[in-house]
């Protein structure tokens, strides 16, 4: 459990810092370079889902903001169900990660739009402010969440010979994102990559537990 609390922590307050720093010292659009071309913060929002994909306007929001809440109240569960059952110590490093990147992408709608107001409309060069006098720039549920890592490794043109894209700019990696999305990526990635160590320790244990309560029952 101790585990588990002190990965969500970490991740939530490295997203919501790195957040704030953005939203308060940045103009919606600004970049800065921190590793050459490889490596920038770039300040962007996003209305609702992750690397910067849109989805259906005001409902849309709505919508994606209640099923991320119903996500992280299931992924809670299993998260519990694992460590009660003192479960593989890698399941629950995966499942703590994605768990942080979505309560730490689902703060951004809940609140952002009631502490912080929307200078974009006034001047585009003005930072956001906190709790400002004339209140937020959108209702609970509707706040914009704030990216800014970005990693156009790879900036070319596709050849003239390509189908479709021929002589068109090529950039990889496009998506802009931030540390939630990035700890749900590496969550989603181990449970990928290491599925067999994970789940098959995790029903070994599961056999383990259910024999002993057998054996006590007899």
């Amino acid at each position: 459990m101790k585990k588990a609390a002190l990965i969500i922590i970490l991740v939530l307050i490295l997203d919501q810092a790195l957040k704030f720093f953005i939203k308060t010292t940045m103009f919606l659009g600004e970049s800065h370079s921190i590793i050459g071309h490889w490596f920038y913060l770039h300040f962007t929002e996003n209305e609702g889902m992750a690397f910067g994909m849109r989805f259906g306007g005001d409902f849309g929001k709505l919508f994606l903001s209640i099923f991320r809440i119903l996500a992280v109240i299931i992924i809670s569960l299993w998260l519990h169900r694992v460590i009660k059952q003192n479960g593989n110590t890698g399941l629950i490093i995966c499942i703590s990660l994605i768990m942080a990147g979505a309560i730490g992408n689902i703060l951004d709608s809940m609140f952002y739009g009631l502490i912080f107001n929307d200078p974009v409309g006034i001047c585009g060069n003005e930072v956001a402010t906190l709790f400002p006098k004339g209140g937020g720039y959108a209702g609970f549920l509707h706040g914009k969440v704030v990216d800014m890592l970005y990693f156009p490794v790879i900036e070319t043109k596709f050849p003239m010979w390509f189908p479709f894209y021929g002589g068109e700019e090529f950039v990889f990696f496009r998506p802009i994102f931030n540390i939630a999305d990035s700890s749900i990526t590496i969550g989603v990635l181990m449970l990928i990559l290491f599925q067999r160590k994970l789940f098959i320790s995790q029903k070994e244990q599961d056999s383990t537990t259910s024999g002993s309560k057998e054996v006590k029952t007899v």
